[in-house]
């Protein structure tokens, strides 16, 4: 079987392109992520990621283990067979989800207990109950157990956190075990403070993983202050190992994110949208549902390739949304799915031609030319 590896191509700046290898196949950086929350990308085909140009999909530990169940899946041949994507899945490990029960969960040294959103039943995550649910589930990128506290909490509170965390890191790097092909990634945490982080860093690089997750961001501390952060934390972690920063996000979010230097995104934004009548273009966003679109014949983007600006007008897509038709959530998520791999493309061309700084200039003055709508 063939192992895990990271080879860098060329950087521009901070700005950085290269491969990921993986026996599934490779995954080209930058990369953005499409969220297969429930084993599926909400409204698309596997198939159809994949034509977006998506080379990785992340699925959910935390919903997984509570319905189907891990074990299921198992039974079953693994997460790959189960939803038919054969090329590399990133599973996330259920901390930052099991975090946002608030109420709902008790938290100690050992791990978390907590009870399902979906039937009340009582739960109880560790680091090693993370590992072996991403093992049954067969992820060939698995994520260290950790805790996320949302943003801003004082200092005493994040220090506390990212201690726990990093011993729950070694712990889930223990239980990981020897596993030829697979990756576990060590998950940075700190908040906003750049000493914590460091000594976060330092722990997990002690520990040592095949990639390292900028952790602790997109959970409420604005742009300003997550590329504040991001101007020094992707560089307290390893140059020669993936960076992937969780839960991110917009696209101007995810080309600051590159030009700060990190390698790997996701979010659930661009699905997510697209079922809410939300599009990505060059020009901005636009709202689907809005009057302004009944009678326009165009597409949605002139330039894009997308079944959705090939076959169909901004008057039919508003006709369907308003509608609420099925076709409507296929063909809006469909576009933002390709809008971004489009994006992660025109970047990684870029900085593999030293030309990294005119693209990102060129990005927002064809986003401010355009106008963005309101929801």
């Amino acid at each position: 079987m063939s192992t895990f590896s990271f080879e860098l191509a060329a950087t521009d700046g901070r700005a950085r392109t290269g491969t990921i290898s993986t026996p599934r196949g490779d995954i080209r950086t930058p990369a953005f992520m499409p969220v297969g929350t429930a084993a599926t990308v909400k409204a698309m085909l596997p198939g159809s990621v994949r034509e977006t140009g998506a080379d990785i999909l992340l699925g959910n530990t935390y919903h997984l283990m509570l319905r189907p169940t891990a074990e299921r899946i198992d039974a079953l041949g693994g997460l790959h067979k189960f939803m038919n994507w054969d090329r590399p899945i990133l599973t996330d490990s259920g901390g930052f989800q099991v975090m946002s029960l608030a109420g709902l969960r008790k938290l100690t040294e050992e791990g978390v207990t907590f009870k399902s959103h979906i039937d009340g039943s009582k739960h109880n995550l560790t680091p090693e109950r993370s590992m072996e649910i991403q093992r049954l589930l067969g992820s060939d990128i698995v994520m260290c157990f950790d805790e996320c506290p949302a943003l801003p909490a004082d200092r005493d509170r994040i220090a506390q956190s990212m201690e726990l965390s990093m011993r729950w890191a070694a712990r889930s790097r223990a239980a990981f075990g020897d596993r030829p092909g697979h990756a576990l990634f060590g998950i940075q945490q700190g908040g906003l403070e750049e000493d914590l982080r460091g000594r976060s860093a330092e722990a997990l690089v002690e520990i040592g993983f095949e990639g390292y997750a900028v952790g602790g961001l997109a959970v409420g501390e604005g742009q300003e202050a997550m590329f504040g952060c991001l101007d020094y934390a992707p560089a307290q972690l390893p140059a020669d190992k993936p960076r992937y920063l969780m839960g991110v996000g917009k696209p101007d979010d995810i080309v600051g994110a590159v030009a700060r230097g990190i390698d790997m995104m996701d979010c659930v934004l661009p699905s997510r949208s697209g079922r809410t009548g939300q599009v990505f273009t060059r020009h901005g966003v636009l709202n689907i549902k809005n009057a302004r679109h009944m009678d326009d014949p165009r597409p949605l983007d002139e330039n894009c390739g997308c079944p959705a600006c090939r076959g169909y007008s901004r008057a039919y897509l508003h006709h369907v949304f308003r509608s609420q038709e099925i076709i409507s959530s296929m063909l809006l998520t469909w576009h933002n799915l390709h809008y971004y791999q489009d994006l992660m493309a025109g970047m990684r061309e870029a900085i593999a031609a030293g030309a990294f700084e005119a693209w990102q200039a060129d990005f927002h003055a064809g986003r401010a030319q355009g106008d963005i709508e309101p929801l």
